[in-house]
């Protein structure tokens, strides 16, 4: 299944997988159906793969840690989507690098215009699970082909752009030409996007990452971050319309199945080694 797929849509079975096995657990952080029966669909395939990283996925011995983050990340996104259709119940949501995630089904409230813009090999397997309507669309392309605007340009906004781990395996001058393109054709839209402390792409930090991502994540060589910030309003630099309105952590969650690891939030470093950032572009 994965075989012909690049390293970073790769990924997104991950993000995927993590879904479902929250699902499934305990007290559940995330309630995302849609994923059990995705990932129950794909295992057929899968658990005939000798590859590691699929035999960790159908296996389901992703590490828990990294499950809760990863529920607890789009549980967080889905509230900014929330919040944002309980102010303009008539907005358009688009889901760069959505993946095989189904948000679209968590937050509908009956009146959002919601697109999905993947690469194509992702959006070619999305079309096998979810089914395009006058209010939800997929878009097969790469972010920064801003052809993939057109569109979404045909509404009138207002609009709220995700990036739910994406912005980090862009070299950091497409991150900015890409928020500055959305910036200067959607005004007045609003940006949710993750990124990774700069501070973790130089030596000896970045080394330490890329051996985490994998050879203990499995991950391929290409699947690394690139670009990263180092505090919240940096974006603030690249334009005067960048206004930020509030960042987030998932350490800030105070979930229980965190553990020992909600002190970690008094520690500025670790709650912003990879973080969510809440902009308006003016």
């Amino acid at each position: 299944m994965l075989t012909g797929i690049g390293d970073i849509a790769a990924t997104s079975f991950v993000t995927l997988y993590c879904h479902a096995l929250e699902t499934r657990s305990d007290n559940p952080v995330l309630s995302d159906p849609k994923s059990v029966e995705i990932t129950t669909e794909l295992n057929k395939t899968l658990s005939l793969s000798g590859h590691t990283l699929e035999r960790i996925l159908v296996s389901g011995a992703l590490d828990k840690r990294l499950v809760v983050h990863i529920a607890l990340r789009a549980k967080k996104y889905d509230d900014y989507a929330r919040d944002f259709l309980q102010r303009f119940p008539d907005g358009v949501v688009v889901n760069i690098g959505c993946g095989l995630d189904s948000r679209f089904l968590r937050i509908d409230n009956g009146r959002v215009v919601f697109y999905d813009l993947d690469l194509p090999e992702i959006i070619a397997i999305k079309k096998a699970f979810f089914n395009e309507t006058e209010r939800y669309h997929l878009i097969a392309s790469s972010v920064m082909d801003f052809n993939w605007m057109t569109p979404v340009l045909r509404h009138k906004g207002p609009f709220l752009f995700m990036a739910e781990g994406v912005f980090m395996y862009l070299d950091g001058k497409d991150v900015r030409s890409l928020v500055l393109e959305i910036q200067e054709k959607f005004r007045g839209s609003e940006l949710v996007c993750e990124v990774v402390n700069s501070i973790w792409l130089s030596s000896p930090l970045k080394k330490i990452l890329d051996y985490k991502m994998q050879r203990q994540a499995h991950l391929g060589k290409d699947a690394m971050f690139r670009s990263g910030i180092r505090d919240s309003r940096e974006m603030e630099q690249w334009h005067s319309g960048i206004q930020f309105l509030d960042d987030w952590s998932y350490f800030d969650s105070g979930e229980e199945k965190l553990g020992w690891l909600k002190v970690l939030r008094h520690i500025k470093l670790i709650r912003k080694t990879q973080w969510t950032v809440h902009y308006r572009l003016n």
